[in-house]
């Protein structure tokens, strides 16, 4: 089940995305540990740019997609 966005869970994200925290993340069964980048648009959705910290490659995690988050000190 998709991750109900708060203000309060949006301020976390931008919070790490401000500061470049890692985020642990879970998107349809798969769990990621990213680098926030940035919080963008793809096509009409918002993701959450992240940099995977093994391959510096980067990835768009859809909002609606996201199952849960916790931002790692």
């Amino acid at each position: 089940m998709p991750l109900r966005w708060t203000t309060v869970r949006m301020d976390q994200l931008e919070h790490a995305v401000r500061r470049g925290l890692r985020v642990a993340l879970s998107r349809r069964g798969t769990e990621y540990i990213v680098v926030a980048v940035r919080i963008g648009s793809v096509g009409p959705q918002e993701a959450l740019i992240g940099r995977l910290p093994m391959t510096g490659e980067e990835l768009p995690f859809l909002l609606n997609e996201i199952d849960q988050f916790q931002v790692l000190d």
